[in-house]
């Protein structure tokens, strides 16, 4: 049985385990979007779609940095603050940051077609992926919860049983990962609905479970990314609205 945070130890070097899956979510996640898109009819061309994955990439590195700081913006002037922003990042803003990365370049390049449903489950896979190294990691990452006397609580590092916030999203994106299978198996939904659907689901949950995370940095008692989550709802209001519309002929 192994202890968290889980350090594991090849050539008698400590790996940084969060590191590593983080980097096989990004091989595994790409590997699976190509296998997807080989055996999907896609309507984009492979240069606007290549375009489109490029102005994804910027966006996701520029918003997961900008909201990762954001969520520690006391910076300590005294350590190398370039090097301190360059290791600071969030899944929230690089996915939020890659959606805005998305638009701006399918509107330099005239592309109308959606093109968020072939990255979707990729996405999420590679989440789930780079989550497993958040939970072997423990309190060395900032995905941990507040102290609770829940039977849920784990020990994560500290001695302290905390809410295990990575466990949570591994089985809520488990779950999210099936739905939205079936959901696109049963429905004729409109092209670019999975990844809204996605979008909107994951924002919420991360919503909701930001209230059980030991945030430093609040305003009006919530944290930023709570407000991100907020700013993403409002840019898919018509989606929600239209939800009811577009699953009532489930099944």
């Amino acid at each position: 049985m192994f202890e968290i945070p889980f350090e594991p130890t090849f050539f008698g070097i400590s790996w940084n385990i969060h590191l590593i899956l983080e980097y096989l979510a990004f091989l595994i996640a790409f590997r699976y979007y190509v296998y997807l898109r080989k055996r999907t009819q896609d309507p984009i061309s492979y240069s606007n779609r290549l375009s489109i994955i490029l102005g994804a990439v910027f966006g996701a590195l520029i918003g997961s940095r900008v909201v990762g700081w954001l969520e520690y913006p006391f910076l300590d002037t005294s350590e190398n603050i370039w090097l301190i922003l360059l290791n600071t990042k969030t899944i929230m803003g690089g996915l939020f940051g890659g959606l805005l990365g998305v638009e701006f370049v399918k509107k330099r390049i005239g592309e109308t077609q959606s093109s968020g449903d072939l990255f979707t489950f990729p996405i999420i896979l590679g989440i789930f992926i780079g989550r497993i190294g958040c939970f072997l990691s423990g309190i060395n990452e900032f995905t941990y919860g507040t102290a609770t006397r829940s039977f849920l609580g784990m020990d994560l590092g500290d001695g302290i049983l905390r809410h295990p916030i990575a466990l949570y999203e591994l089985v809520f994106l488990t779950l999210l990962f099936l739905y939205l299978k079936q959901l696109q198996k049963r429905n004729s939904l409109p092209s670019g609905h999975i990844f809204k659907y996605f979008m909107i689901a994951y924002f919420t949950f991360r919503f909701f479970i930001e209230f059980i995370k030991p945030n430093e940095f609040l305003i009006l008692g919530l944290s930023s990314i709570q407000y991100l989550s907020m700013v993403c709802l409002f840019y898919y209001r018509k989606t929600i609205l239209s939800f009811k519309n577009h699953t009532s002929h489930a099944g």
